[in-house]
C-alpha cells in the first residue's frame, strides 16, 4: 500500500505535517517504538508510531529522525495524546531528512492504526505472491523448470512468512525453506496425511507435534488423486503423492489464502510430473533387462544392456560392478486395485536414502513393474580398496530390514488396516549370469516375509540360508496339528500348575541343553531345572538329549 492512502482512510485520524511529495512510498510494514534507537528492528518500508517518550528536549528529534531514513522507513507517525501539537523540532528534523509526518489524532490509538495497515499489507502481499504463483506456473508447465519447488517454498517464507517442506508419503524432505524438519517429525506428518487421506477427512489436516501446528495440503499431479481421470480409488494414489507440510494453523485462514495454497500445490505438482517423466528411461531400461532375464536370454545379450543402464543410473561412474534386485509387492484386501503401478512408485521412493533430502537421488533408481510385483535393478558404485583399487558390492549393498526401518510408520498408516506391503532383496551379483538367480532369489526372500504378520514386512536373502526359509512354506493345518501334538500338553499343565514349562524349553533349546548355563539365565537351581524337562518329556513323550526330538520341538516354538 502506498502512503497516500493512510491519508485517504478518514477513521485513522492521521494529518499530514511534511513530506507531500514523498506520499507515494511503498509501506510494507508497521512498528510501534518510543525507543531512542530502534534501528536493530528495522528492515524499511515500515510507517513507525511513536507517542514520543523518548523526546527528552529539541535535540533528541534529529538523532531519532536520521535513524529512522538510514533505515529507510516509509513514514513517521507521531501522537498527540502526550505532548498535545507535535513539536516543530520532529516536523523540521523530518523536513530535512526528507521524511513524511503524520499526527496521530489523541482519540485514535496506535492498535487501529497497525490492524488497518497490517491487513492490507497482507492483502497485497499475498495478491502478488499470487501473481507470481501464476507466472511461475505457466513457465513450468511450458518449458524447462525454473529452480523447482524450493524457489515456490522460498516465495512463501519472503512473501508471507509462511516456513513449508514438501514431503514424500514415506516422510522424506524432498524441498524445504530454512531449517529441515527433524527425521521424527517428517515420519509423523507424512503418516497423519496418509491417515487423513485414507479416512476421507477433507485438507488442509491439521496437527500439532511438540507444540508446533503443521498444516498439511496434498500435492496430485494431472491424473492422480481421487476425481483423476486415471485414478478410481484413492489407494492407487496414496502411496505415491506428495505432501506440502507448513508451519501454520490453516483452520482460520479465509479462503483466498487457502486458494492460493492450493496453487502453490498445483505449482510443485507440475514439477512432479515433469520429474516422474524423467523416470521413464530408466523404467523402460529395468523392464528391458528384466525381460532378458526372465526370456532366458544370453549372458552376453543382459549384459550389453547392463553397460547401456550403466552410465544412466551411475553417471560419471562408469560401469557398475555389483547388482542388486528388490522385489516389492502392494496387496489390498479384495484384490480389485492393481498392485503392480502402486509398488512402483512406492519402491522408487523406498530405495533412497530417507537422510538424503531432494529428489535427485532417485535418479540411480530402475523400477520396472511386471503384474503385482515391482522389481528394481540397483547399481551399487564402486568403493576404494585398500589396494586403491575400486570395488563395490557387499559393503554398499542394501539390507532389508534397514530399507522399511525408517518408513514402516508412515507407510503403516497409509496402507490403514486393507493392504500390506512385502519385500525381498537378493545379494548384490558381479556379472549378467548372476541376474535370473538374483531375481528369484528376491522373490523367495519376498515370500518369507509375505508369511510373516504385519502391514510392512521385508526380508533379505541371507533368511534364505536357514529352516526360516521353510517355515512360511508350511500348510496352516500342519501348522496347527504339528505345534498341538508337542506343545499343547505344555500349555495345559502350565495353565493348571503355573510350572513354566514353555518358557523353560525355550530357554533349554537357546542355550543348546547345557544344564548350567541355562539354570543360570532362569535363576533355578539345577536339580529345578532338571525336575522341569523330565515333566515336559513325560508331558510329551519326548526325549531331550536327542537331537532329533531338540529339533522338533525347536521347531513348533517358531511355527506357534
Amino acid at each position: 500500500m502506498r502512503l497516500r492512502a493512510l491519508l485517504e482512510t478518514e477513521a485513522l485520524g492521521l494529518r499530514l505535517l511534511g513530506g507531500e511529495d514523498e506520499l507515494d512510498r511503498t509501506v510494507r510494514g508497521v512498528m510501534t517504538t518510543d525507543l531512542r534507537d530502534p534501528s536493530r528492528y528495522l528492515t524499511g518500508g515500515e510507517l513507525v508510531l511513536t507517542g514520543l517518550a523518548w523526546r527528552r528536549n529539541s535535540a533528541d528529534s534529529e538523532p531519532f529522525v536520521r535513524i529512522l531514513a538510514s533505515a529507510g522507513v516509509a513514514g513517521l507517525a507521531a501522537g498527540e495524546a502526550e505532548l498535545g501539537d507535535i513539536p516543530d523540532d520532529l516536523v523540521s528534523a523530518c523536513r530535512r531528512n526528507r521524511l513524511p509526518l503524520f499526527a496521530v489524532n489523541e482519540d485514535v490509538a496506535f492498535a487501529t492504526i497497525t490492524e488497518y495497515v497490517v491487513r492490507q499489507v497482507s492483502g497485497e502481499r499475498a495478491g502478488d505472491l499470487a501473481a507470481v504463483v501464476d507466472r511461475h506456473r505457466r513457465l513450468m508447465t511450458s518449458g524447462p523448470a525454473g529452480g523447482g519447488p524450493d524457489v515456490v517454498l522460498d516465495l512463501l517464507t519472503t512473501d508471507l512468512d509462511l516456513r513449508a517442506w514438501v514431503l514424500s508419503p514415506t516422510g522424506r524432505q524432498i524441498a524445504g525453506a530454512g531449517e529441515p524438519l527433524a527425521p521424527g517429525v517428517c515420519a509423523v506428518l507424512a503418516g497423519e496425511h496418509l491417515a487423513a487421506v485414507r479416512t476421507g477427512r477433507r485438507g488442509p489436516h491439521r496437527i500439532s507435534i511438540q507444540g508446533i501446528t503443521y498444516s498439511l495440503f496434498p500435492i496430485r499431479g494431472a491424473g492422480r488423486g481421487p476425481g483423476g481421470p486415471g485414478a478410481r480409488d484413492v489407494r492407487e494414489t496414496v502411496l505415491s503423492d506428495w505432501l506440502l507440510a507448513v508451519e501454520a494453523d490453516a483452520g482460520d485462514w479465509p479462503a483466498e489464502r487457502l486458494d492460493l495454497l492450493q496453487g502453490v500445490t498445483q505449482l510443485i505438482a507440475v514439477e512432479r510430473d515433469r520429474r516422474d517423466a524423467a523416470r521413464t528411461v530408466r523404467r523402460r531400461l529395468a523392464q528391458e533387462v528384466l525381460e532378458l532375464v526372465q526370456t532366458g536370454a544370453a549372458p552376453a545379450e543382459i549384459a550389453a544392456r547392463l553397460r547401456v543402464a550403466a552410465p544412466v543410473l551411475l553417471p560419471g561412474l562408469g560401469t557398475a560392478p555389483h547388482w542388486q534386485v528388490v522385489v516389492a509387492r502392494v496387496d489390498w484386501d479384495g484384490g480389485d486395485i492393481p498392485g503392480g503401478p502402486v509398488a512402483q512408485s512406492l519402491l522408487e521412493e523406498i530405495l533412497v536414502d530417507p537422510s538424503v533430502s531432494g529428489p535427485e537421488p532417485s535418479d540411480r533408481i530402475a523400477v520396472a513393474h511386471a503384474g503385482d510385483e515391482a522389481i528394481a535393478l540397483v547399481p551399487l558404485p564402486a568403493l576404494p580398496g585398500e589396494s586403491g583399487e575400486e570395488k563395490g558390492g557387499p559393503d554398499s549393498a542394501l539390507h532389508a530390514d534397514e530399507l522399511l526401518s525408517a518408513v514402516r510408520e508412515p507407510l503403516q498408516a497409509g496402507l490403514d488396516g486393507d493392504g500390506r506391503l512385502t519385500l525381498g532383496v537378493s545379494a548384490a551379483v558381479h556379472s549378467a549370469e548372476g541376474l535370473r538367480g538374483a531375481l528369484e532369489e528376491a522373490r523367495h526372500a519376498r515370500r518369507v516375509a509375505a508369511a510373516r504378520p504385519g502391514r510392512v514386512c521385508a526380508a533379505g536373502h541371507h533368511e534364505l540360508a536357514s529352516h526360516v526359509l521353510l517355515l512360511p512354506f508350511v500348510p496352516d493345518d500342519v501348522r496347527r496339528a504339528f505345534t498341538a501334538r508337542l506343545l499343547d500338553p505344555l500349555r495345559d499343565y502350565d495353565r493348571r500348575h503355573r510350572a513354566e514349562l514353555i518358557p523353560t524349553l525355550e530357554a533349554f533349546l537357546d542355550c543348546d541343553g547345557s544344564w548350567t548355563r541355562c539354570a543360570t539365565r532362569l535363576h533355578l537351581h539345577v536339580n529345578t531345572l532338571r525336575y522341569r524337562v523330565g515333566r515336559i518329556e513325560q508331558l510329551t513323550g519326548r526325549d531331550l538329549s536327542r537331537l532329533e526330538d531338540k529339533l522338533d520341538f525347536f521347531l513348533a516354538l517358531r511355527m506357534s
